[in-house]
């Protein structure tokens, strides 16, 4: 990588001890709202590179806030520190081996992303230091984003509200900016009351709250032939009713995760979902409540910063993976399927690259997807301002996320030089936008044009708090 740009020289000042926040992360994975030491470990790098500091952010104990300058637009990077449970396992192995049977880990490389997003607000807070500039970056730790919401919240206490600009990434199996196409999603607990009765004996007095969410699943399965395709609705038990079966179950409960391409569209679809609900109580004459979880919005796509952070990937080229990271990514792949490996490429809409094991190019911002979309809370941020976000290469082609897999690559050297790459292209761009206001004055334009179109609406009720 040719060094043509001084601000990738202050990323590289810093990379060893980001490398190493990355890594301690990783050692301690926690999962939503519960990241104590995660937290911890950027509070004591923030200290350390002089932000101001707000901790508590928006009342929840593992967010932070760090801030540097005093007046200028205002640069937001977004970083998460959170894993996923039932995911331990040894880094730097090609073969499932849990450090801890059911144990948390990184499955989805939040380690990496944390320590990438505050290593780039770093390098611009020095960048701006050198050179005179009046603007603030501002770095957003943010906890729970596997299924908390925490994004969501912050956006609600308005913690976005005097922020100019969001940028930040996420690890992947190849380099672009992120197409602007995850789904609007909300978790809502469906408790079902009825009455017990002695299941043998007398099974004609109970009423079982068991039978409404079964029936309730089998309504929501019957919906599916007649939703969007790109709607999804999830399930899950929280409460069965207990384990005796002579027993008619009082009181159960199921969590319903309900996915659509866009907010209007899942509105429809919650409605439809608590209608199934309410006819699963009255086939059981049993009594229903809802309680909604959390929930996050779509991504809001945003042209004028998605043509400037692909600029910025394009001088980097691709991330300068090494003959070493060629062979363990060989290892990886020796578990994964055909299939696993074949869906990279069609995220990205490419032909596929026989025998290539690592992404060796950067993905053009106009490409066609023919890959599935999960859900993500920086898409509130997106709708609160203008967001863009890079997708970098961090482990092998086909290696599927939320799996040990990832896990195995998250401290290894090819991580490594993604999280370093990650880094220069968000603080990069960071800086064309500072040095030419035009930039965000036509994101601005183009986010305003949207909310006009399609006013926000937070999907988490006001009443509803992070159940810290």
């Amino acid at each position: 990588m040719k060094n043509t740009d001084p601000i990738w020289d202050h990323v590289d000042r810093h990379r060893d001890a980001f490398t190493d926040l990355s890594d301690r992360v990783f050692d301690t994975p926690e999962t939503l709202y519960k990241e104590v030491k995660s937290v911890a470990e950027h509070k004591r790098m923030l200290e350390e590179q002089g932000f101001r500091i707000t901790e508590n952010a928006a009342g929840i104990p593992t967010a932070v806030v760090g801030e540097a300058g005093d007046e200028g637009p205002v640069i937001a990077i977004l970083g998460e520190f959170d894993a996923l449970p039932a995911l331990s396992q040894a880094p730097g192995v090609a073969s499932h081996q849990p450090l801890e049977e059911g144990g948390n880990g990184h499955g989805c490389g939040h380690n990496l992303l944390g320590a990438a997003a505050l290593l780039a607000a770093t390098a611009v807070k020095d960048w701006m230091a050198e050179n005179g500039i009046k603007a603030r970056v501002r770095y957003y730790g943010c906890p729970a984003e596997e299924g908390g919401a925490a994004k969501t919240y912050m956006v609600r206490e308005g913690l976005f509200d005097d922020v100019d600009a969001a940028i930040s990434w996420h690890p992947a199996t190849f380099t672009g900016v992120n197409a602007a196409n995850s789904l609007a999603n909300t978790r809502i607990d469906f408790t079902f009351h009825g009455k017990a009765a002695h299941a043998a004996a007398a099974p004609e007095l109970g009423r079982s709250a068991l039978d409404a969410v079964e029936l309730m699943n089998i309504g929501v399965n019957y919906m599916r032939e007649h939703m969007p395709d790109n709607a999804r609705v999830h399930y899950a038990y929280l409460d069965a009713g207990g384990v005796a079966p002579n027993v008619v179950q009082a009181k159960a409960t199921v969590r319903q995760l309900i996915r659509a391409q866009s907010l209007p569209e899942l509105y429809d679809l919650i409605a439809r979902v608590r209608k199934i609900a309410d006819g699963a109580a009255l086939m059981t004459e049993t009594q229903v409540t809802s309680q909604v979880f959390s929930g996050v919005s779509n991504l809001l796509g945003n042209r004028a910063l998605e043509e400037t952070m692909q600029r910025e990937l394009e001088k980097l080229g691709p991330v300068p993976f090494d003959a070493d990271d060629e062979v363990f990514a060989r290892e990886i792949q020796t578990t994964l399927t055909d299939a696993d490996i074949a869906a990279t490429f069609k995220r990205i809409g490419a032909k596929p690259k026989k025998g290539l094991a690592l992404c060796d190019f950067v993905a053009p911002l106009d490409r066609h997807s023919d890959g599935g979309e999960g859900s993500t809370d920086v898409g509130d941020v997106s709708w609160a301002v203008p967001t863009v976000q890079a997708r970098v290469a961090t482990c092998a082609i086909g290696t599927p996320f939320h799996t040990w897999q990832t896990v195995a690559q998250g401290k290894t050297p090819a991580a490594h030089k993604g999280l370093i790459y990650a880094a220069k292209a968000m603080a990069a761009t960071a800086c064309r936008l500072v040095e030419d206001p035009s930039l965000i004055s036509a994101a601005k334009t183009v986010h305003q044009d949207h909310l006009e179109e399609t006013p926000y609406t937070c999907p988490i009720p006001d009443d509803v708090h992070p159940p810290v």
